[in-house]
């Protein structure tokens, strides 16, 4: 509130500082609701770096709460001209590759040169026609229909690109006066070679259409499949891409190729990492627990907190989850022939409660029994491992309705009883100021007055004893 320069003056009395010493009495009401307010605000912030440290750890534990991990593979080629990657389940092994043929996609060109690209090319005569393209691998043909506005080579072209249907249509400009259509299938294979064919107008059917072996259009690059061996079986597929030979295996032909070898070796380096990420996860949610609840001892005599304790020191919802995360350490598979972690090499240091990992053991525990581990961490992937029971209470925690959503609710519905009760007490104390200050407004009024009288007062006695 402004301070009132004027007041007291005519009192000749103290009443302005008088004023603002009692207003600032008054405003020291507010303290304990502005304190409430920051100790409340600060809870709440810090809940939201708590779910972010759990948010963290629930991707790390998904990542790992995978049973693909402990089947991985690595494959390498003898040959950069064929290369090759594995995905889970594929079986260690090598494997002796002659590519013989490479797949190929089919194109199509008019054998008639056209004169010029933008003129219209069908009878006149029809008001619509429709291109319908058969391959052996679509369900169902791609069906274009045309106006008489698109039987140019480009409107043709613009028709078949914008319908998608996995047919791509060019013009090749053989020279200034002469042009080509050219219609390339999107996939390699025999199974999608292109029919052709236009209902509706007879004329532009006998400059496109295409019957598989003739008609307006001739073959420019016939459709292959690929024809390849593996260990002297031979295999032949629609595309350059082979998934399923051997299985798990996925081989990209490049060139044709012999006595290319591929090696395929079982590999913890994937698990390996998801376990690390894990563990280096839960470690930084520890360190965020640690730093949410610190506390540090006050000095002797002292009659606060000291300000650098954390915001949720001895708060039930952080003391709830580390006790239930801790808990979800023993949930392994009973199917498994680990029952803990620490025969894995994950050990819980007792001190600080961050995980360790042994890599001699754990290196050991995955190459002898992948398996056993997996159970241990994994389990079931439905109710059993402890992973999947971490993803479980941790998904509990997290949501909506979870604890610390709920803790934040509170905390919001008691900032808003603070804002309304700082509201109402500030009003309270500007009214209480305004008494005061009527009050002394009133009482430097009347003391001026009173003055006045005594200085008359005293000019008349002081007159009448000199007349005297």
């Amino acid at each position: 509130m402004a301070s009132i320069t004027s007041l007291g003056i005519g009192a000749n009395l103290p009443l302005d500082s008088l004023l603002a010493n009692l207003t600032s009495a008054e405003k020291a009401r507010l303290t304990p609701i502005t304190k409430q307010q920051s100790a409340n605000t600060a809870r709440l912030t810090a809940y939201g770096t708590l779910k972010g440290a759990l948010e963290k750890f629930q991707t790390a534990n998904t990542t790992l709460n995978n049973a693909d991990l402990f089947k991985s593979t690595t494959a390498k080629s003898s040959s950069t001209d064929l290369t090759v990657s594995t995905a889970a389940g594929a079986a260690a092994g090598k494997y002796t590759i002659n590519v013989t043929q490479l797949a190929q996609a089919q194109s199509l060109t008019t054998n008639t040169l056209i004169t010029s690209s933008t003129d219209a090319l069908g009878d006149t005569s029809a008001s619509e026609r429709t291109i319908t393209i058969n391959q052996t691998s679509r369900k169902e043909p791609l069906v274009i229909k045309l106006g008489s506005d698109k039987t140019s080579l480009e409107g043709i072209r613009d028709a078949i690109n914008e319908a998608d249907g996995g047919v791509s249509a060019s013009i090749v400009k053989v020279n200034d006066k002469k042009f080509q259509l050219v219609l390339t299938s999107a996939q390699t294979g025999t199974d999608n070679q292109m029919v052709v064919s236009v209902s509706g107008d007879a004329k532009l059917n006998g400059l496109i259409g295409f019957d598989g072996t003739s008609g307006g259009m001739d073959v420019l690059v016939h459709a292959k499949n690929a024809q390849l061996s593996v260990n002297n079986i031979n295999i032949e597929r629609q595309s350059n891409t082979i998934t399923d030979a051997p299985q798990g295996v996925t081989l990209n032909l490049t060139k044709e190729v012999s006595n290319v070898t591929v090696t395929v070796e079982k590999s913890n380096d994937q698990s390996k990492a998801a376990i690390k990420g894990w563990v280096d996860a839960y470690n930084s949610l520890i360190d965020t627990f640690g730093s949410l609840t610190k506390y540090t001892a006050v000095d002797p005599g002292a009659t606060e907190q000291n300000t650098s304790n954390g915001a949720l020191l001895g708060d039930t919802v952080v003391r709830t989850i580390q006790t239930g995360l801790r808990a979800m350490f023993t949930q392994g598979d009973t199917g498994s022939s680990f029952k803990t972690m620490n025969e894995i090499g994950i050990t819980s240091d007792g001190t600080t409660g961050k995980l360790k990992i042994d890599d001699t053991k754990l290196t050991k525990a995955l190459d002898e029994n992948a398996s056993a581990t997996r159970l241990l961490l994994v389990g079931d992937g439905k109710e059993t491992g402890i992973t999947t029971k971490l993803a479980s209470t941790v998904k509990g925690y997290l949501a909506d309705d979870g604890i610390i959503d709920t803790a934040k609710d509170s905390i919001n519905s008691t900032l808003k009883k603070l804002t309304k009760q700082y509201l109402a007490t500030n009003e309270s104390i500007d009214a209480t100021v305004a008494r005061y200050k009527a009050q002394f407004t009133q009482l430097d009024s009347m003391m001026s007055k009173l003055n006045s009288t005594s200085s008359y007062i005293t000019q008349q006695f002081t007159a009448m004893s000199k007349s005297s």
